[in-house]
């Protein structure tokens, strides 16, 4: 295992969690560009029909991201196409290496973007609270910037891709365990109190 690979599935699964199908559609851009080699385990998202599909579901997740409420329901849809999609594209981005290194790839690529899924989702659940529209959008802006950001760097620089991808991965676990905190406080202060 080499930097760069490391730098795939960490940078990968990441973005993942924020936006598959930009994820998926600019790895196999990258990989039409020659601007990176992926393992020929992963080569299929340069595939034209896998990169299509990406797009086109990009462009419905790009709309839906920004309308509240639509994009809590398609968020909570997406739990179970992210994750285990940066599940796979961890474990390939490792090529060919023994199975039980592939499953351990797999789970925490899976960790990777359950962790940045739940960080997306329960931020915008947040900002959805809030009356105006414009916080859903820049909120949905800065995910597709730091998706495309995180994936330039693990073309062009992997070790500040690790290292952006850990701080991030930080970041975003504070993030699930601060709104955590918070609705936890909310919900107590309203549930009713018992008779005495």
């Amino acid at each position: 295992m080499d930097i760069s690979q490391l730098a795939l599935a960490l940078g990968a699964s990441l973005s993942a969690g924020l936006n598959l199908y930009i994820t998926v559609f600019c790895l196999g851009l990258m990989q039409r560009l020659e601007w990176i080699n992926l393992p020929e385990s992963m080569a299929i998202v340069s595939n034209p029909w896998v990169m299509g599909t990406a797009a086109l579901l990009f462009l419905v997740e790009f709309a839906a991201d920004k309308v509240p409420y639509i994009d809590n329901t398609w968020d909570a849809v997406h739990t179970f196409i992210r994750v285990p999609a940066g599940a796979l594209l961890a474990a390939s981005a490792f090529g060919d290496i023994p199975q039980q290194w592939l499953w351990i790839a797999a789970l925490l690529g899976g960790f990777v973007s359950f962790t940045s899924h739940g960080a997306k989702a329960t931020a915008r659940l947040a900002v959805n609270a809030s009356p105006e529209p414009f916080s859903n959008w820049f909120l949905s802006f800065v995910e597709d910037v730091l998706s495309l950001t995180l994936l330039w760097l693990v073309s062009s620089h992997p070790y500040i891709a690790v290292t952006l991808a850990v701080l991030l991965l930080v970041l975003f676990a504070s993030i699930i365990y601060l709104f955590y905190q918070f609705f936890r406080r909310l919900f107590r202060r309203k549930s009713p109190q018992p008779a005495t």
